[in-house]
């Protein structure tokens, strides 16, 4: 079996003259993508500008799952002993995509307008990711976040 690798899916969006709602797990508990694999820790993350990057960390027994409620972002996911092994995604709260992180990736984002919010979901206790926490300089695998014009 090999082993996962980074992924997003698109959550959907219900919409109304209320406003919107937007479901990311099927319960408290479990996560649509992996049953049993249980979240322990949920906690939000807020820039306060567009360019601010928070990574690079890695974990090597913790799962990361993330989602933007408010503004944009966008992601990278790598393996350090194989950079070349990158993933990225775009998040927004308009386009809501979960971003799916497994053990042994380094991960990081950038908020693409201000006041960008992320949801985290993680498969650890605070206490367990202290133990399992490596920081990385933000430009470790060149500059990954910038973004390009097409």
């Amino acid at each position: 079996m090999s082993e996962p690798k980074p992924f997003a899916y698109e959550s959907k969006v219900s919409s109304d003259d209320r406003g919107v709602f937007v479901p990311w797990l099927k319960d408290a508990h479990e996560l649509e993508f992996a049953p049993g694999l249980a979240i322990k820790r949920i906690y939000y993350v807020a820039n306060y500008g567009a360019g601010v990057i928070r990574g690079f960390h890695c974990h090597r027994k913790e799962w990361k799952v993330f989602i933007i409620c408010c503004g944009a972002a966008k992601f990278v996911a790598l393996d350090p002993e194989h950079p070349e092994d990158r993933h990225t995604f775009i998040s927004s709260a308009r386009k809501p995509n979960v971003v799916v992180v497994p053990p042994g990736y380094a991960n990081g984002w950038v908020s693409l307008e201000p006041q960008t919010i992320l949801i985290c979901g993680s498969s650890s206790s605070f206490e367990e990711s202290l133990g399992d926490d490596e920081r990385m300089d933000p430009y470790a695998f060149g500059d990954v976040w910038t973004v390009t014009g097409r």
